[in-house]
């Protein structure tokens, strides 16, 4: 597949997950009276990706995540000449994704853009969890979230249930997770946010860079240790 098709795919992917799981979180989790909760948004977030790994995962595989992309690569699944362009499309999906959710969001009356679902630690985390805490569990949860990946997509693994699998799995990172660092697991998905929440957002963005890359490498390496064979 060229290479202008998979960057379009990545690009598309990104946007959707972005534009849906943190659009739930801006517009309708907080919605007096009707609003969905983190469970609801965690699903959302889960069916973007289920979704989108259905509609294009045959252009570009349907990373829509950098840590992906590494722990592909780092797997033996993903070539290191393309973690570049991939990543570009990805960041630019995320970023376009809040741009449009900006748009949105800022024509209600009494708009404030708050954390305009940023991830963070310490203040900025929903419940006050540390900087560690918020290490340790992007690490955690992106390694067994590459996991899963590495798992369900194997030649071994029963064929067409991919995408149920990954996107159950952001599920459940996003049940555990919201509540210490509203769940990044992604840097793409983290910086777009951050871009338009500014000031702490831009200063903690490292965190949700460094981590998931991180915990997607080791599951990358990982993963065919553990069930050895072709993968």
């Amino acid at each position: 597949m060229p290479l202008s098709r998979r960057f379009g795919a990545e690009f598309i992917g990104t946007f959707w997950l972005v534009f849906g799981g943190c659009g739930s979180a801006v517009l309708a989790a907080a919605f007096p009276g009707l609003g969905i909760g983190f469970a609801g948004v965690a699903l959302a977030f889960g069916l973007t990706v289920l979704t989108m790994a259905y509609a294009v995962g045959h252009v570009s595989g349907a990373h829509f995540n950098p840590a992906v992309s590494f722990g592909l690569w780092a797997g033996g699944r993903f070539p290191g000449k393309d973690l570049i362009p991939y990543i570009i499309a990805q960041v630019l999906g995320a970023i376009a994704a809040a741009a449009v959710l900006y748009a949105i969001a800022s024509g209600k009356a009494g708009f404030e853009v708050g954390g305009f679902a940023a991830n963070g630690y310490g203040a900025h985390s929903p419940g006050g969890y540390s900087l560690l805490a918020a290490l340790v569990a992007e690490i955690v949860l992106t390694f067994m979230f590459l996991f899963v990946i590495l798992g369900a997509t194997d030649e071994r693994a029963p064929k067409g249930f991919a995408p149920i699998a990954i996107g159950l799995a952001l599920t459940l990172i996003h049940l555990i997770s919201i509540p210490v660092t509203n769940t990044s697991v992604n840097p793409a998905r983290s910086t777009g946010p951050a871009l338009f929440a500014g000031g702490w957002a831009l200063a903690q963005l490292w965190l949700f860079w460094v981590a998931p890359i991180i915990g997607g490498i080791l599951a990358g390496w990982v993963y065919p240790r553990v069930a050895g064979g072709r993968n």
